[in-house]
């Protein structure tokens, strides 16, 4: 694949070895919360490189580092020290102006707690991101529709939040993510809330959007059932990577 676009002090130029170095590139990365004796050492020197297209679930207990490693690769948190780029683009080098276009642009979240939008419909919830980056009514009407039929609602986009049932409101979400046409996906415990036979639908659908969207994705989850459906498998404990598969 031929080189990626690189951001450095708000210019895009170009990147030879981005293309080659996969969607998404971390390298030593370390983040710790606190000081002394309390400080607590989220993530430990991680490395690791995912090719573009790929399926990757991330695995752990509770506070192994997951969350926060996602925080770091999305822009949502920065590192005490390492590297993260995404796409080409280094997120050091990013001010806030332009991390924040990153995430509106070219990374796509699926959280938890689904974060819809209560008073809006299904559609209106899928068009958000569409409406932050001006993009004019017809379309934002195509690209909602087709991402509705993508994920199985496309009669139900007329519907609220509270209308639908938790895996259908993930369902959503999940389109809302793909708004903009990301190169990169990251679920955190995106079936955390639903049960296990809805979970696996959701799981199997985000592995179906990689395959028909070209994405990238990084999921974290605990559950063994949704693991098997990765392309690969990495484990976390204690802030570092013990298994890669």
């Amino acid at each position: 694949m031929g080189g990626g676009i690189r951001e450095k002090h708000g210019t895009a130029v170009e990147d030879e070895s981005a293309g080659d170095a996969g969607m998404v590139v971390v390298q030593d990365l370390v983040r710790t919360y606190g000081s002394g004796d309390t400080a607590v050492h989220a993530v430990r020197g991680v490395s690791f490189t995912v090719p573009r297209g790929e399926l990757v679930a991330l695995k752990g207990r509770s506070g192994s580092g997951k969350t926060t490693l996602l925080n770091l690769i999305g822009g949502l948190d920065r590192p005490d020290s390492g590297r993260v780029m995404v796409d080409g683009t280094e997120l050091a080098g990013l001010g806030e102006k332009e991390l924040l276009a990153l995430r509106r642009d070219r990374i796509g979240f699926v959280f938890q707690s689904f974060g819809l939008i209560p008073i809006l419909t299904a559609a209106e919830n899928v068009a958000v991101p569409l409406r932050l980056r001006k993009a004019d009514r017809r379309e934002r009407d195509e690209r909602t529709a087709l991402l509705l039929a993508l994920v199985g609602l496309d009669g139900h986009a007329a519907q609220r939040p509270g209308e639908l049932s938790g895996g259908q409101q993930q369902r959503v979400a999940i389109a809302r993510a793909l708004a903009n046409r990301p190169a990169l996906l990251v679920a955190d415990e995106p079936t955390g809330q639903l049960d296990a036979e809805t979970g696996r639908s959701v799981m199997e659908l985000l592995r179906a959007v990689v395959r028909s969207e070209g994405v990238t994705a990084l999921v974290a989850t605990h559950d063994a059932q949704l693991i098997e459906l990765a392309d690969r498998v990495m484990e976390l404990r204690d802030g570092r990577i013990i298994l890669d598969r």
